[in-house]
């Protein structure tokens, strides 16, 4: 049953509703198998592949194809082998099956893989649906997404260029720490001397109605991100991010107790499991995790409720443009405060000539959109296909409770 013909279906249930005789079997979704999972190559991908802009499909036996963006051949081709056959619709089970199929859980960079599979899944059910991803996620919370710029184009000074960025509508001006001279050693003193005085500037320039934000790039010792943090305490930072290396979440409970400028954590971390005590514990208080690197929207929004529950915003960190599309609509139903990232002054699309259509970006801000499901097209010309997985691999059992849900090997 192609769309077109399952709308149809959904509206004559719409009819039936209307004179009084529900004809819920009407509206169910109609029943897609996964066929075939492709992995094109994009040009302009960075090289570090746990943050890629490949493009990954994901197509089904009633001609309807999910778009994602991220991960590796190798890390794709795991995860897509584990879902063929299955129906795209059970999301969750089917993140379960690509997190745990190969016994051994996804780490960060297979995370990324299965996050890029995830968007698609989440594609196909909004166009399968006619509607954006958003409607399936509990509706829009915002009428649009804030963004703060990282990299905004130079406008002389940094005070003048702090100031460009607000009156362009963005809400806040990131900035990071200073970087040593070409050939020099990096001195954490003296960048965070450096770094201080750019932040006066940079307060200066954004005014007292503006925010700034600066990224800490995870460079500095202990004692030198409490100093930093110190100094800038005064100039009122939106956030401060990444302060100390990430690898040991643990050391923010030390953190948290010398440092009172709002933290924002998560860029480099995976599942949920990587940021629950950060949250739970209000060690910090903004969440950097993305998409696709969580696992996709599916891990998303369980963190999403963390986050709510305990008082906690989302910033989370650019990877790509397809990615950022499905941001719109996982923080567009989030109740508390959101910002994301836009790198530069906003989007190049000769950048991604493989995306007439993507995100809707314009005054500074993120808008959804009515398109059905993550609102992307693709033209895969500009790209090459590298990778195409058609054959289901399961390479350990897949064990189920009695009411059929997914438990480990």
């Amino acid at each position: 049953m192609q769309r077109r013909s399952f709308l149809r279906t959904v509206g004559t249930g719409g009819a039936a509703l209307a004179a009084g005789a529900p004809n819920l079997a009407a509206a169910a979704p109609p029943p897609l198998k996964i066929t075939r999972v492709r992995f094109y190559h994009n040009p302009n991908s960075p090289l570090h592949f746990n943050q890629s802009f490949h493009i990954v499909t994901v197509e089904t036996d009633q001609g309807l194809t999910g778009i994602g963006e991220g991960g590796s051949p190798d890390t794709v081709r795991q995860c897509a082998a584990m879902i063929i056959g299955e129906n795209p619709f059970r999301t969750d089970r089917l993140w379960q099956m690509m997190f745990r199929g190969y016994f051994y859980p996804a780490g960060r960079e297979k995370l990324d893989a299965l996050g890029a599979i995830d968007l698609a899944l989440w594609d196909i059910k909004g166009k399968a649906l006619g509607v954006p991803v958003y409607e399936l996620l509990g509706g829009l919370a915002r009428d649009h997404v804030e963004c703060y710029a990282t990299g905004f184009p130079r406008q002389g000074s940094l005070r003048d260029t702090a100031r460009a960025c607000i009156e362009a509508g963005f809400r806040a001006f990131r900035h990071a720490t200073a970087d040593p001279a070409t050939g020099r050693p990096f001195n954490s003193h003296q960048a965070v001397r450096q770094t201080y005085e750019d932040c006066v500037a940079i307060r200066e320039g954004v005014g007292k109605d503006g925010d700034w934000a600066l990224d800490y790039h995870t460079r500095f010792d202990f004692p030198d991100a409490v100093r930093l943090s110190t100094l800038i305490e005064p100039l009122e930072p939106y956030f401060a991010e990444d302060l100390i290396r990430s690898e040991n979440p643990e050391v923010y409970r030390q953190l948290r107790g010398h440092v009172k400028v709002p933290i924002a954590v998560g860029e480099q971390f995976g599942s949920k499991w990587d940021i629950n005590r950060l949250i739970e514990r209000q060690w910090i208080d903004y969440a950097r995790v993305t998409l696709p690197n969580v696992g996709g929207i599916t891990e998303y929004m369980k963190i999403q409720a963390l986050a709510e529950t305990h008082y906690v915003g989302l910033i989370p960190h650019f990877t790509g443009p397809v990615s950022e599309a499905a941001l719109v609509h996982a923080c567009g139903v989030f109740s508390g405060p959101v910002m994301m990232e836009m790198l530069g002054g906003g989007p190049r699309p000769a950048d991604w000539p493989h995306l007439p259509e993507c995100y809707d970006f314009h005054q500074g801000k993120m808008w959804p959109n009515g398109r059905p499901g993550l609102g992307v097209t693709l033209d895969t010309r500009p790209l090459q296909l590298v990778l195409e997985v058609t054959e289901r691999v399961r390479p350990i059992p897949i064990f189920e409770r009695p009411d059929g849900s997914i438990t480990n090997w």
